[in-house]
């Protein structure tokens, strides 16, 4: 039994032949699937999706890369889509230096109103951080909230600082890349209790499928990687990550 804790089923690559992505995922025995938003319109079809299934669920946020203009307003709408009962966490919000599309005041301004939203009803937060790991850890460190990094892609050391300040380390394809040495570094040095797995799908689709399009099914090969680097077995890798994301999700 697995559990992806980061899929855009809510995209337009996979959105319309969702119920074919969502039948192969269960086929796979992954019976858990979280959908992320990144703007409102993502937000709302992740929710409509998560209440069409009971194994679905969903997180509404907006993404630094989608709040150029965001409003007070959009603000508004993503609190009140975080009180649906299958909505279990805020995110995807965060920082992305990477591009340079939005101003950083900007993207600080925004993740810092929807960390303070996720607090007024005690949900996680879902982070997205690109080029941007100091900026997001200081920010968390003072928000002192909790919550999962997701596709993490930064260094043992940070992985370890955010751990200590109440973050699960969320692992995607990457972690299976032949030439991708610092996920792998990641997923030995962390401990299995503060790891999950996802796909972030339709991106990142991992090895041996690369350069095709990503869907929740290939979390096992997520799960596979991990267990061979850590000398597990997979069923206990896929056990231990379903216990955690259940647990920082709220899900009983």
């Amino acid at each position: 039994m697995y559990f992806n804790t980061h899929s855009h089923l809510n995209s337009s690559q996979l959105y319309e032949q969702r119920d074919i992505y969502i039948k192969n995922a269960l086929e796979n025995n992954v019976n858990y699937i979280t959908i992320a938003g990144y703007d409102l319109e993502s937000s709302r079809r992740a929710v409509e999706i998560a209440n069409e299934y009971s194994f679905i669920y969903a997180t509404v946020g907006i993404s630094p890369n989608d709040c150029l203009n965001t409003t007070d307003e959009d603000l508004k709408e993503i609190e009140m889509l975080l009180q649906n009962h299958r909505v279990v966490a805020l995110g995807e919000i965060g920082l992305d230096y990477y591009w340079d599309d939005v101003p950083k005041d900007k993207q600080k301004d925004v993740f810092l109103k929807q960390i303070e939203i996720a607090k007024k009803y005690d949900k996680p937060i879902v982070i997205h951080a690109r080029d941007a790991y100091e900026d997001t850890y200081n920010i968390l460190k003072e928000a002192k909230h909790y919550g999962i990094m997701h596709c993490y892609s930064g260094s043992v050391e940070m992985a370890e600082r955010y751990v200590k300040i109440g973050f699960m380390i969320s692992l995607a394809g990457p972690v299976t890349f032949k030439n991708a040495k610092v996920p792998k570094e990641v997923a030995r040095a962390i401990g299995i209790d503060h790891l999950l797995i996802e796909t972030d799908c339709p991106y990142l689709t991992p090895h041996p499928f690369r350069g095709k399009l990503n869907e929740p099914a290939n979390v096992v090969y997520i799960a596979q990687e991990i267990a061979k680097l850590k000398n597990m077995e997979i069923e206990d890798v896929a056990r231990i990550t379903t216990f955690n994301a259940k647990k920082v999700f709220g899900i009983k």
